[in-house]
């Protein structure tokens, strides 16, 4: 089992998602930002391992534009060695990698043009990755999408174009269930692709149709195949005091994590913490986690 969390560092004075206004796009400000964005990516990365956290979701952001039409630039070629360096970096600390694309990543839109431009946005995810020399352990998490009041024709939808995707983005990517989605709806999209589940806690205690969460986790593990896919990712986070139901708590609520923890004693998974205070509640728990024998030791 490996700890993380997602992007951004609160600790160091550093930004790996910085970006700009289309209005001002350049070559050389592509250019700057990238440099300095992958700057700060290795100064979390080195950060992280100095404390013991070996799972990390790398921004979206990463490379601005990159799949948006008026980015011409190889930025790929450009930053070649770059990527590898810090790809060597990441297996060398055996570090796990994920990335997220935004809520307009749609692959059941009922409107063509926005599934046209959300394969673009996998086809960045993926090619990054690749571009970090990651295996396919390495992925890239995106929910089912919309219901357009229809929700088994959605679920259709989302099966028939999952298919026509490019290989490099079948190979990483993965679903999770959401208040939209919930765990039963995506095992029946696994039933029919195969694609793996990545079971996301504070979604399914918002919805679900019954199942707990040692039973959950059982069932989304099934989908992941270990020689290829590696470990089930887990996302964790729980309700935030006083504020709307959905809402992530803003720092590890420690008792709670420790019962996630003992009661999915029997599975192994790597969990990413969708928490406020990002790296601190990460170091929280690992501590929390400190006995686990499931815990990966640096």
């Amino acid at each position: 089992m490996r700890i993380g969390y997602p992007c951004i560092n609160r600790t160091l004075r550093c930004k790996a998602d910085s970006a700009f206004r289309l209005s001002s796009y350049t070559e050389d400000r592509l250019i700057l930002t990238v440099s300095s964005n992958l700057d700060c990516l290795e100064k979390i990365l080195a950060f992280n391992s100095s404390k013991g956290i070996l799972f990390f979701r790398i921004t979206s952001d990463l490379v601005p534009f990159a799949s948006h039409p008026v980015c011409k630039f190889d930025w790929q070629s450009h930053f070649k060695t770059r990527f590898s360096y810090i790809g060597n970096l990441i297996r060398a600390k055996k570090m796990r990698i994920s990335m997220h694309p935004d809520q307009f990543t749609l692959i059941n839109s009922v409107d063509r043009s926005i599934f046209a431009r959300s394969v673009k946005e996998l086809v960045y995810h993926a090619e990054l990755l690749d571009l970090l020399g990651l295996d396919a352990t390495a992925k890239v998490q995106i929910h089912v999408g919309g219901v357009y009041k229809d929700r088994p024709g959605s679920i259709q939808r989302f099966i028939e174009r999952y298919g026509s995707l490019p290989e490099p983005v079948l190979r990483r990517l993965v679903i999770e269930n959401d208040e939209k989605y919930p765990l039963s709806d995506c095992l029946a999209i696994n039933r029919e692709t195969g694609i793996p589940i990545l079971f996301d806690k504070f979604h399914h205690e918002i919805s679900n149709r019954g199942e707990g969460i040692p039973e959950s986790i059982g069932l989304v593990s099934d989908t992941w195949d270990a020689g290829r896919d590696g470990l089930p990712m887990v996302d964790y986070s729980s309700q935030m005091t006083g504020e709307r139901r959905g809402k992530h708590a803003f720092s590890l609520d420690e008792r709670d994590f420790s019962t996630f923890l003992y009661s999915t004693r029997g599975y192994d998974f790597d969990v990413m913490l969708e928490l406020k205070d990002k790296e601190e509640s990460a170091m929280r728990a690992l501590r929390v986690a400190f006995k686990d024998p499931r815990l990966v030791a640096i």
